[in-house]
């Protein structure tokens, strides 16, 4: 099973680790990673390896069986052996785009409290499906709020409830194509905000700034109608 560094710290940029294995289609397996692999409507980190003298670009980074965490080079050639010593670089500037849109999107998914059918996140603009028959009436009046609760300043930080202190407030849950990794015992809870000022709470594995005055102001773009049920909304990075 890989080491998910990014869950200790999603700020750290550079490390070291060791290739455990490489697959059958040229994927490369360390010990530890920073890498994000693709999950949750979070696109899978992208960055560079490093080891005597060579150099691999990352293209994306996915799941695998058993906990491991696949990088996938953007040409197969020149991989690393198993056992071989490697330093990681993230693409920093796109992860941490993806790290500010996801938290916004947390915070989307406050003002307006419907359950969502799905979501994606790029490093421009992200999206949420509501289970939403009507559109808004005032979607000036949305971005306003929510630009208010960003600019709260509110910390963002982590912990964790096990499989069934979750079964047993299934409000948490938001998303109802996603649901909560489990397999642990134990699900992780992003919390934003503090005690009885916190704003947003739920199951989450994804990567988020520690504070929500890092998003900046955002804007929210068209709404879509994407069915009979669901309206999509989409929130840009400005």
């Amino acid at each position: 099973m890989t080491k998910l560094m990014f869950r200790d710290d999603a700020y750290q940029r550079e490390t070291k680790a060791e290739v455990t294995r490489i697959t059958g289609e040229g994927g490369i397996v360390l010990d530890r990673t920073l890498f994000y692999p693709t999950s949750g409507g979070q696109p899978g980190d992208s960055g560079t390896l490093h080891w005597g003298g060579q150099t691999l670009d990352v293209a994306t980074t996915v799941k695998g069986e058993s906990g491991e965490v696949i990088l996938l080079p953007a040409e197969p050639v020149g991989l690393p052996s198993v056992g071989q010593g490697v330093t990681q670089k993230l693409n920093w500037d796109r992860r941490y785009r993806h790290m500010r849109v996801h938290t916004a999107l947390h915070l989307l998914s406050v003002v307006i409290p419907l359950p969502v059918s799905g979501g994606a996140i790029t490093a421009e603009r992200g999206r949420l499906d509501f289970d939403m028959p009507d559109a808004p009436e005032d979607k000036a009046a949305l971005e306003a709020d929510l630009n208010r609760l960003i600019a709260c300043n509110m910390n963002v930080t982590e912990e964790w409830i096990t499989d069934a202190e979750l079964d047993a407030q299934p409000d948490l849950v938001k998303t109802m194509s996603v649901q909560p990794p489990r397999g642990s015992g134990k699900v992780r809870l992003i919390r934003i905000g503090v005690g009885s000022e916190t704003a947003d709470l739920q199951p989450c594995g994804g990567t988020h700034v520690a504070n929500t005055e890092e998003i900046g102001r955002v804007h929210l773009g068209k709404i879509e109608k994407k069915g009979r049920q669901n309206r999509r909304v989409y929130l840009h990075l400005e």
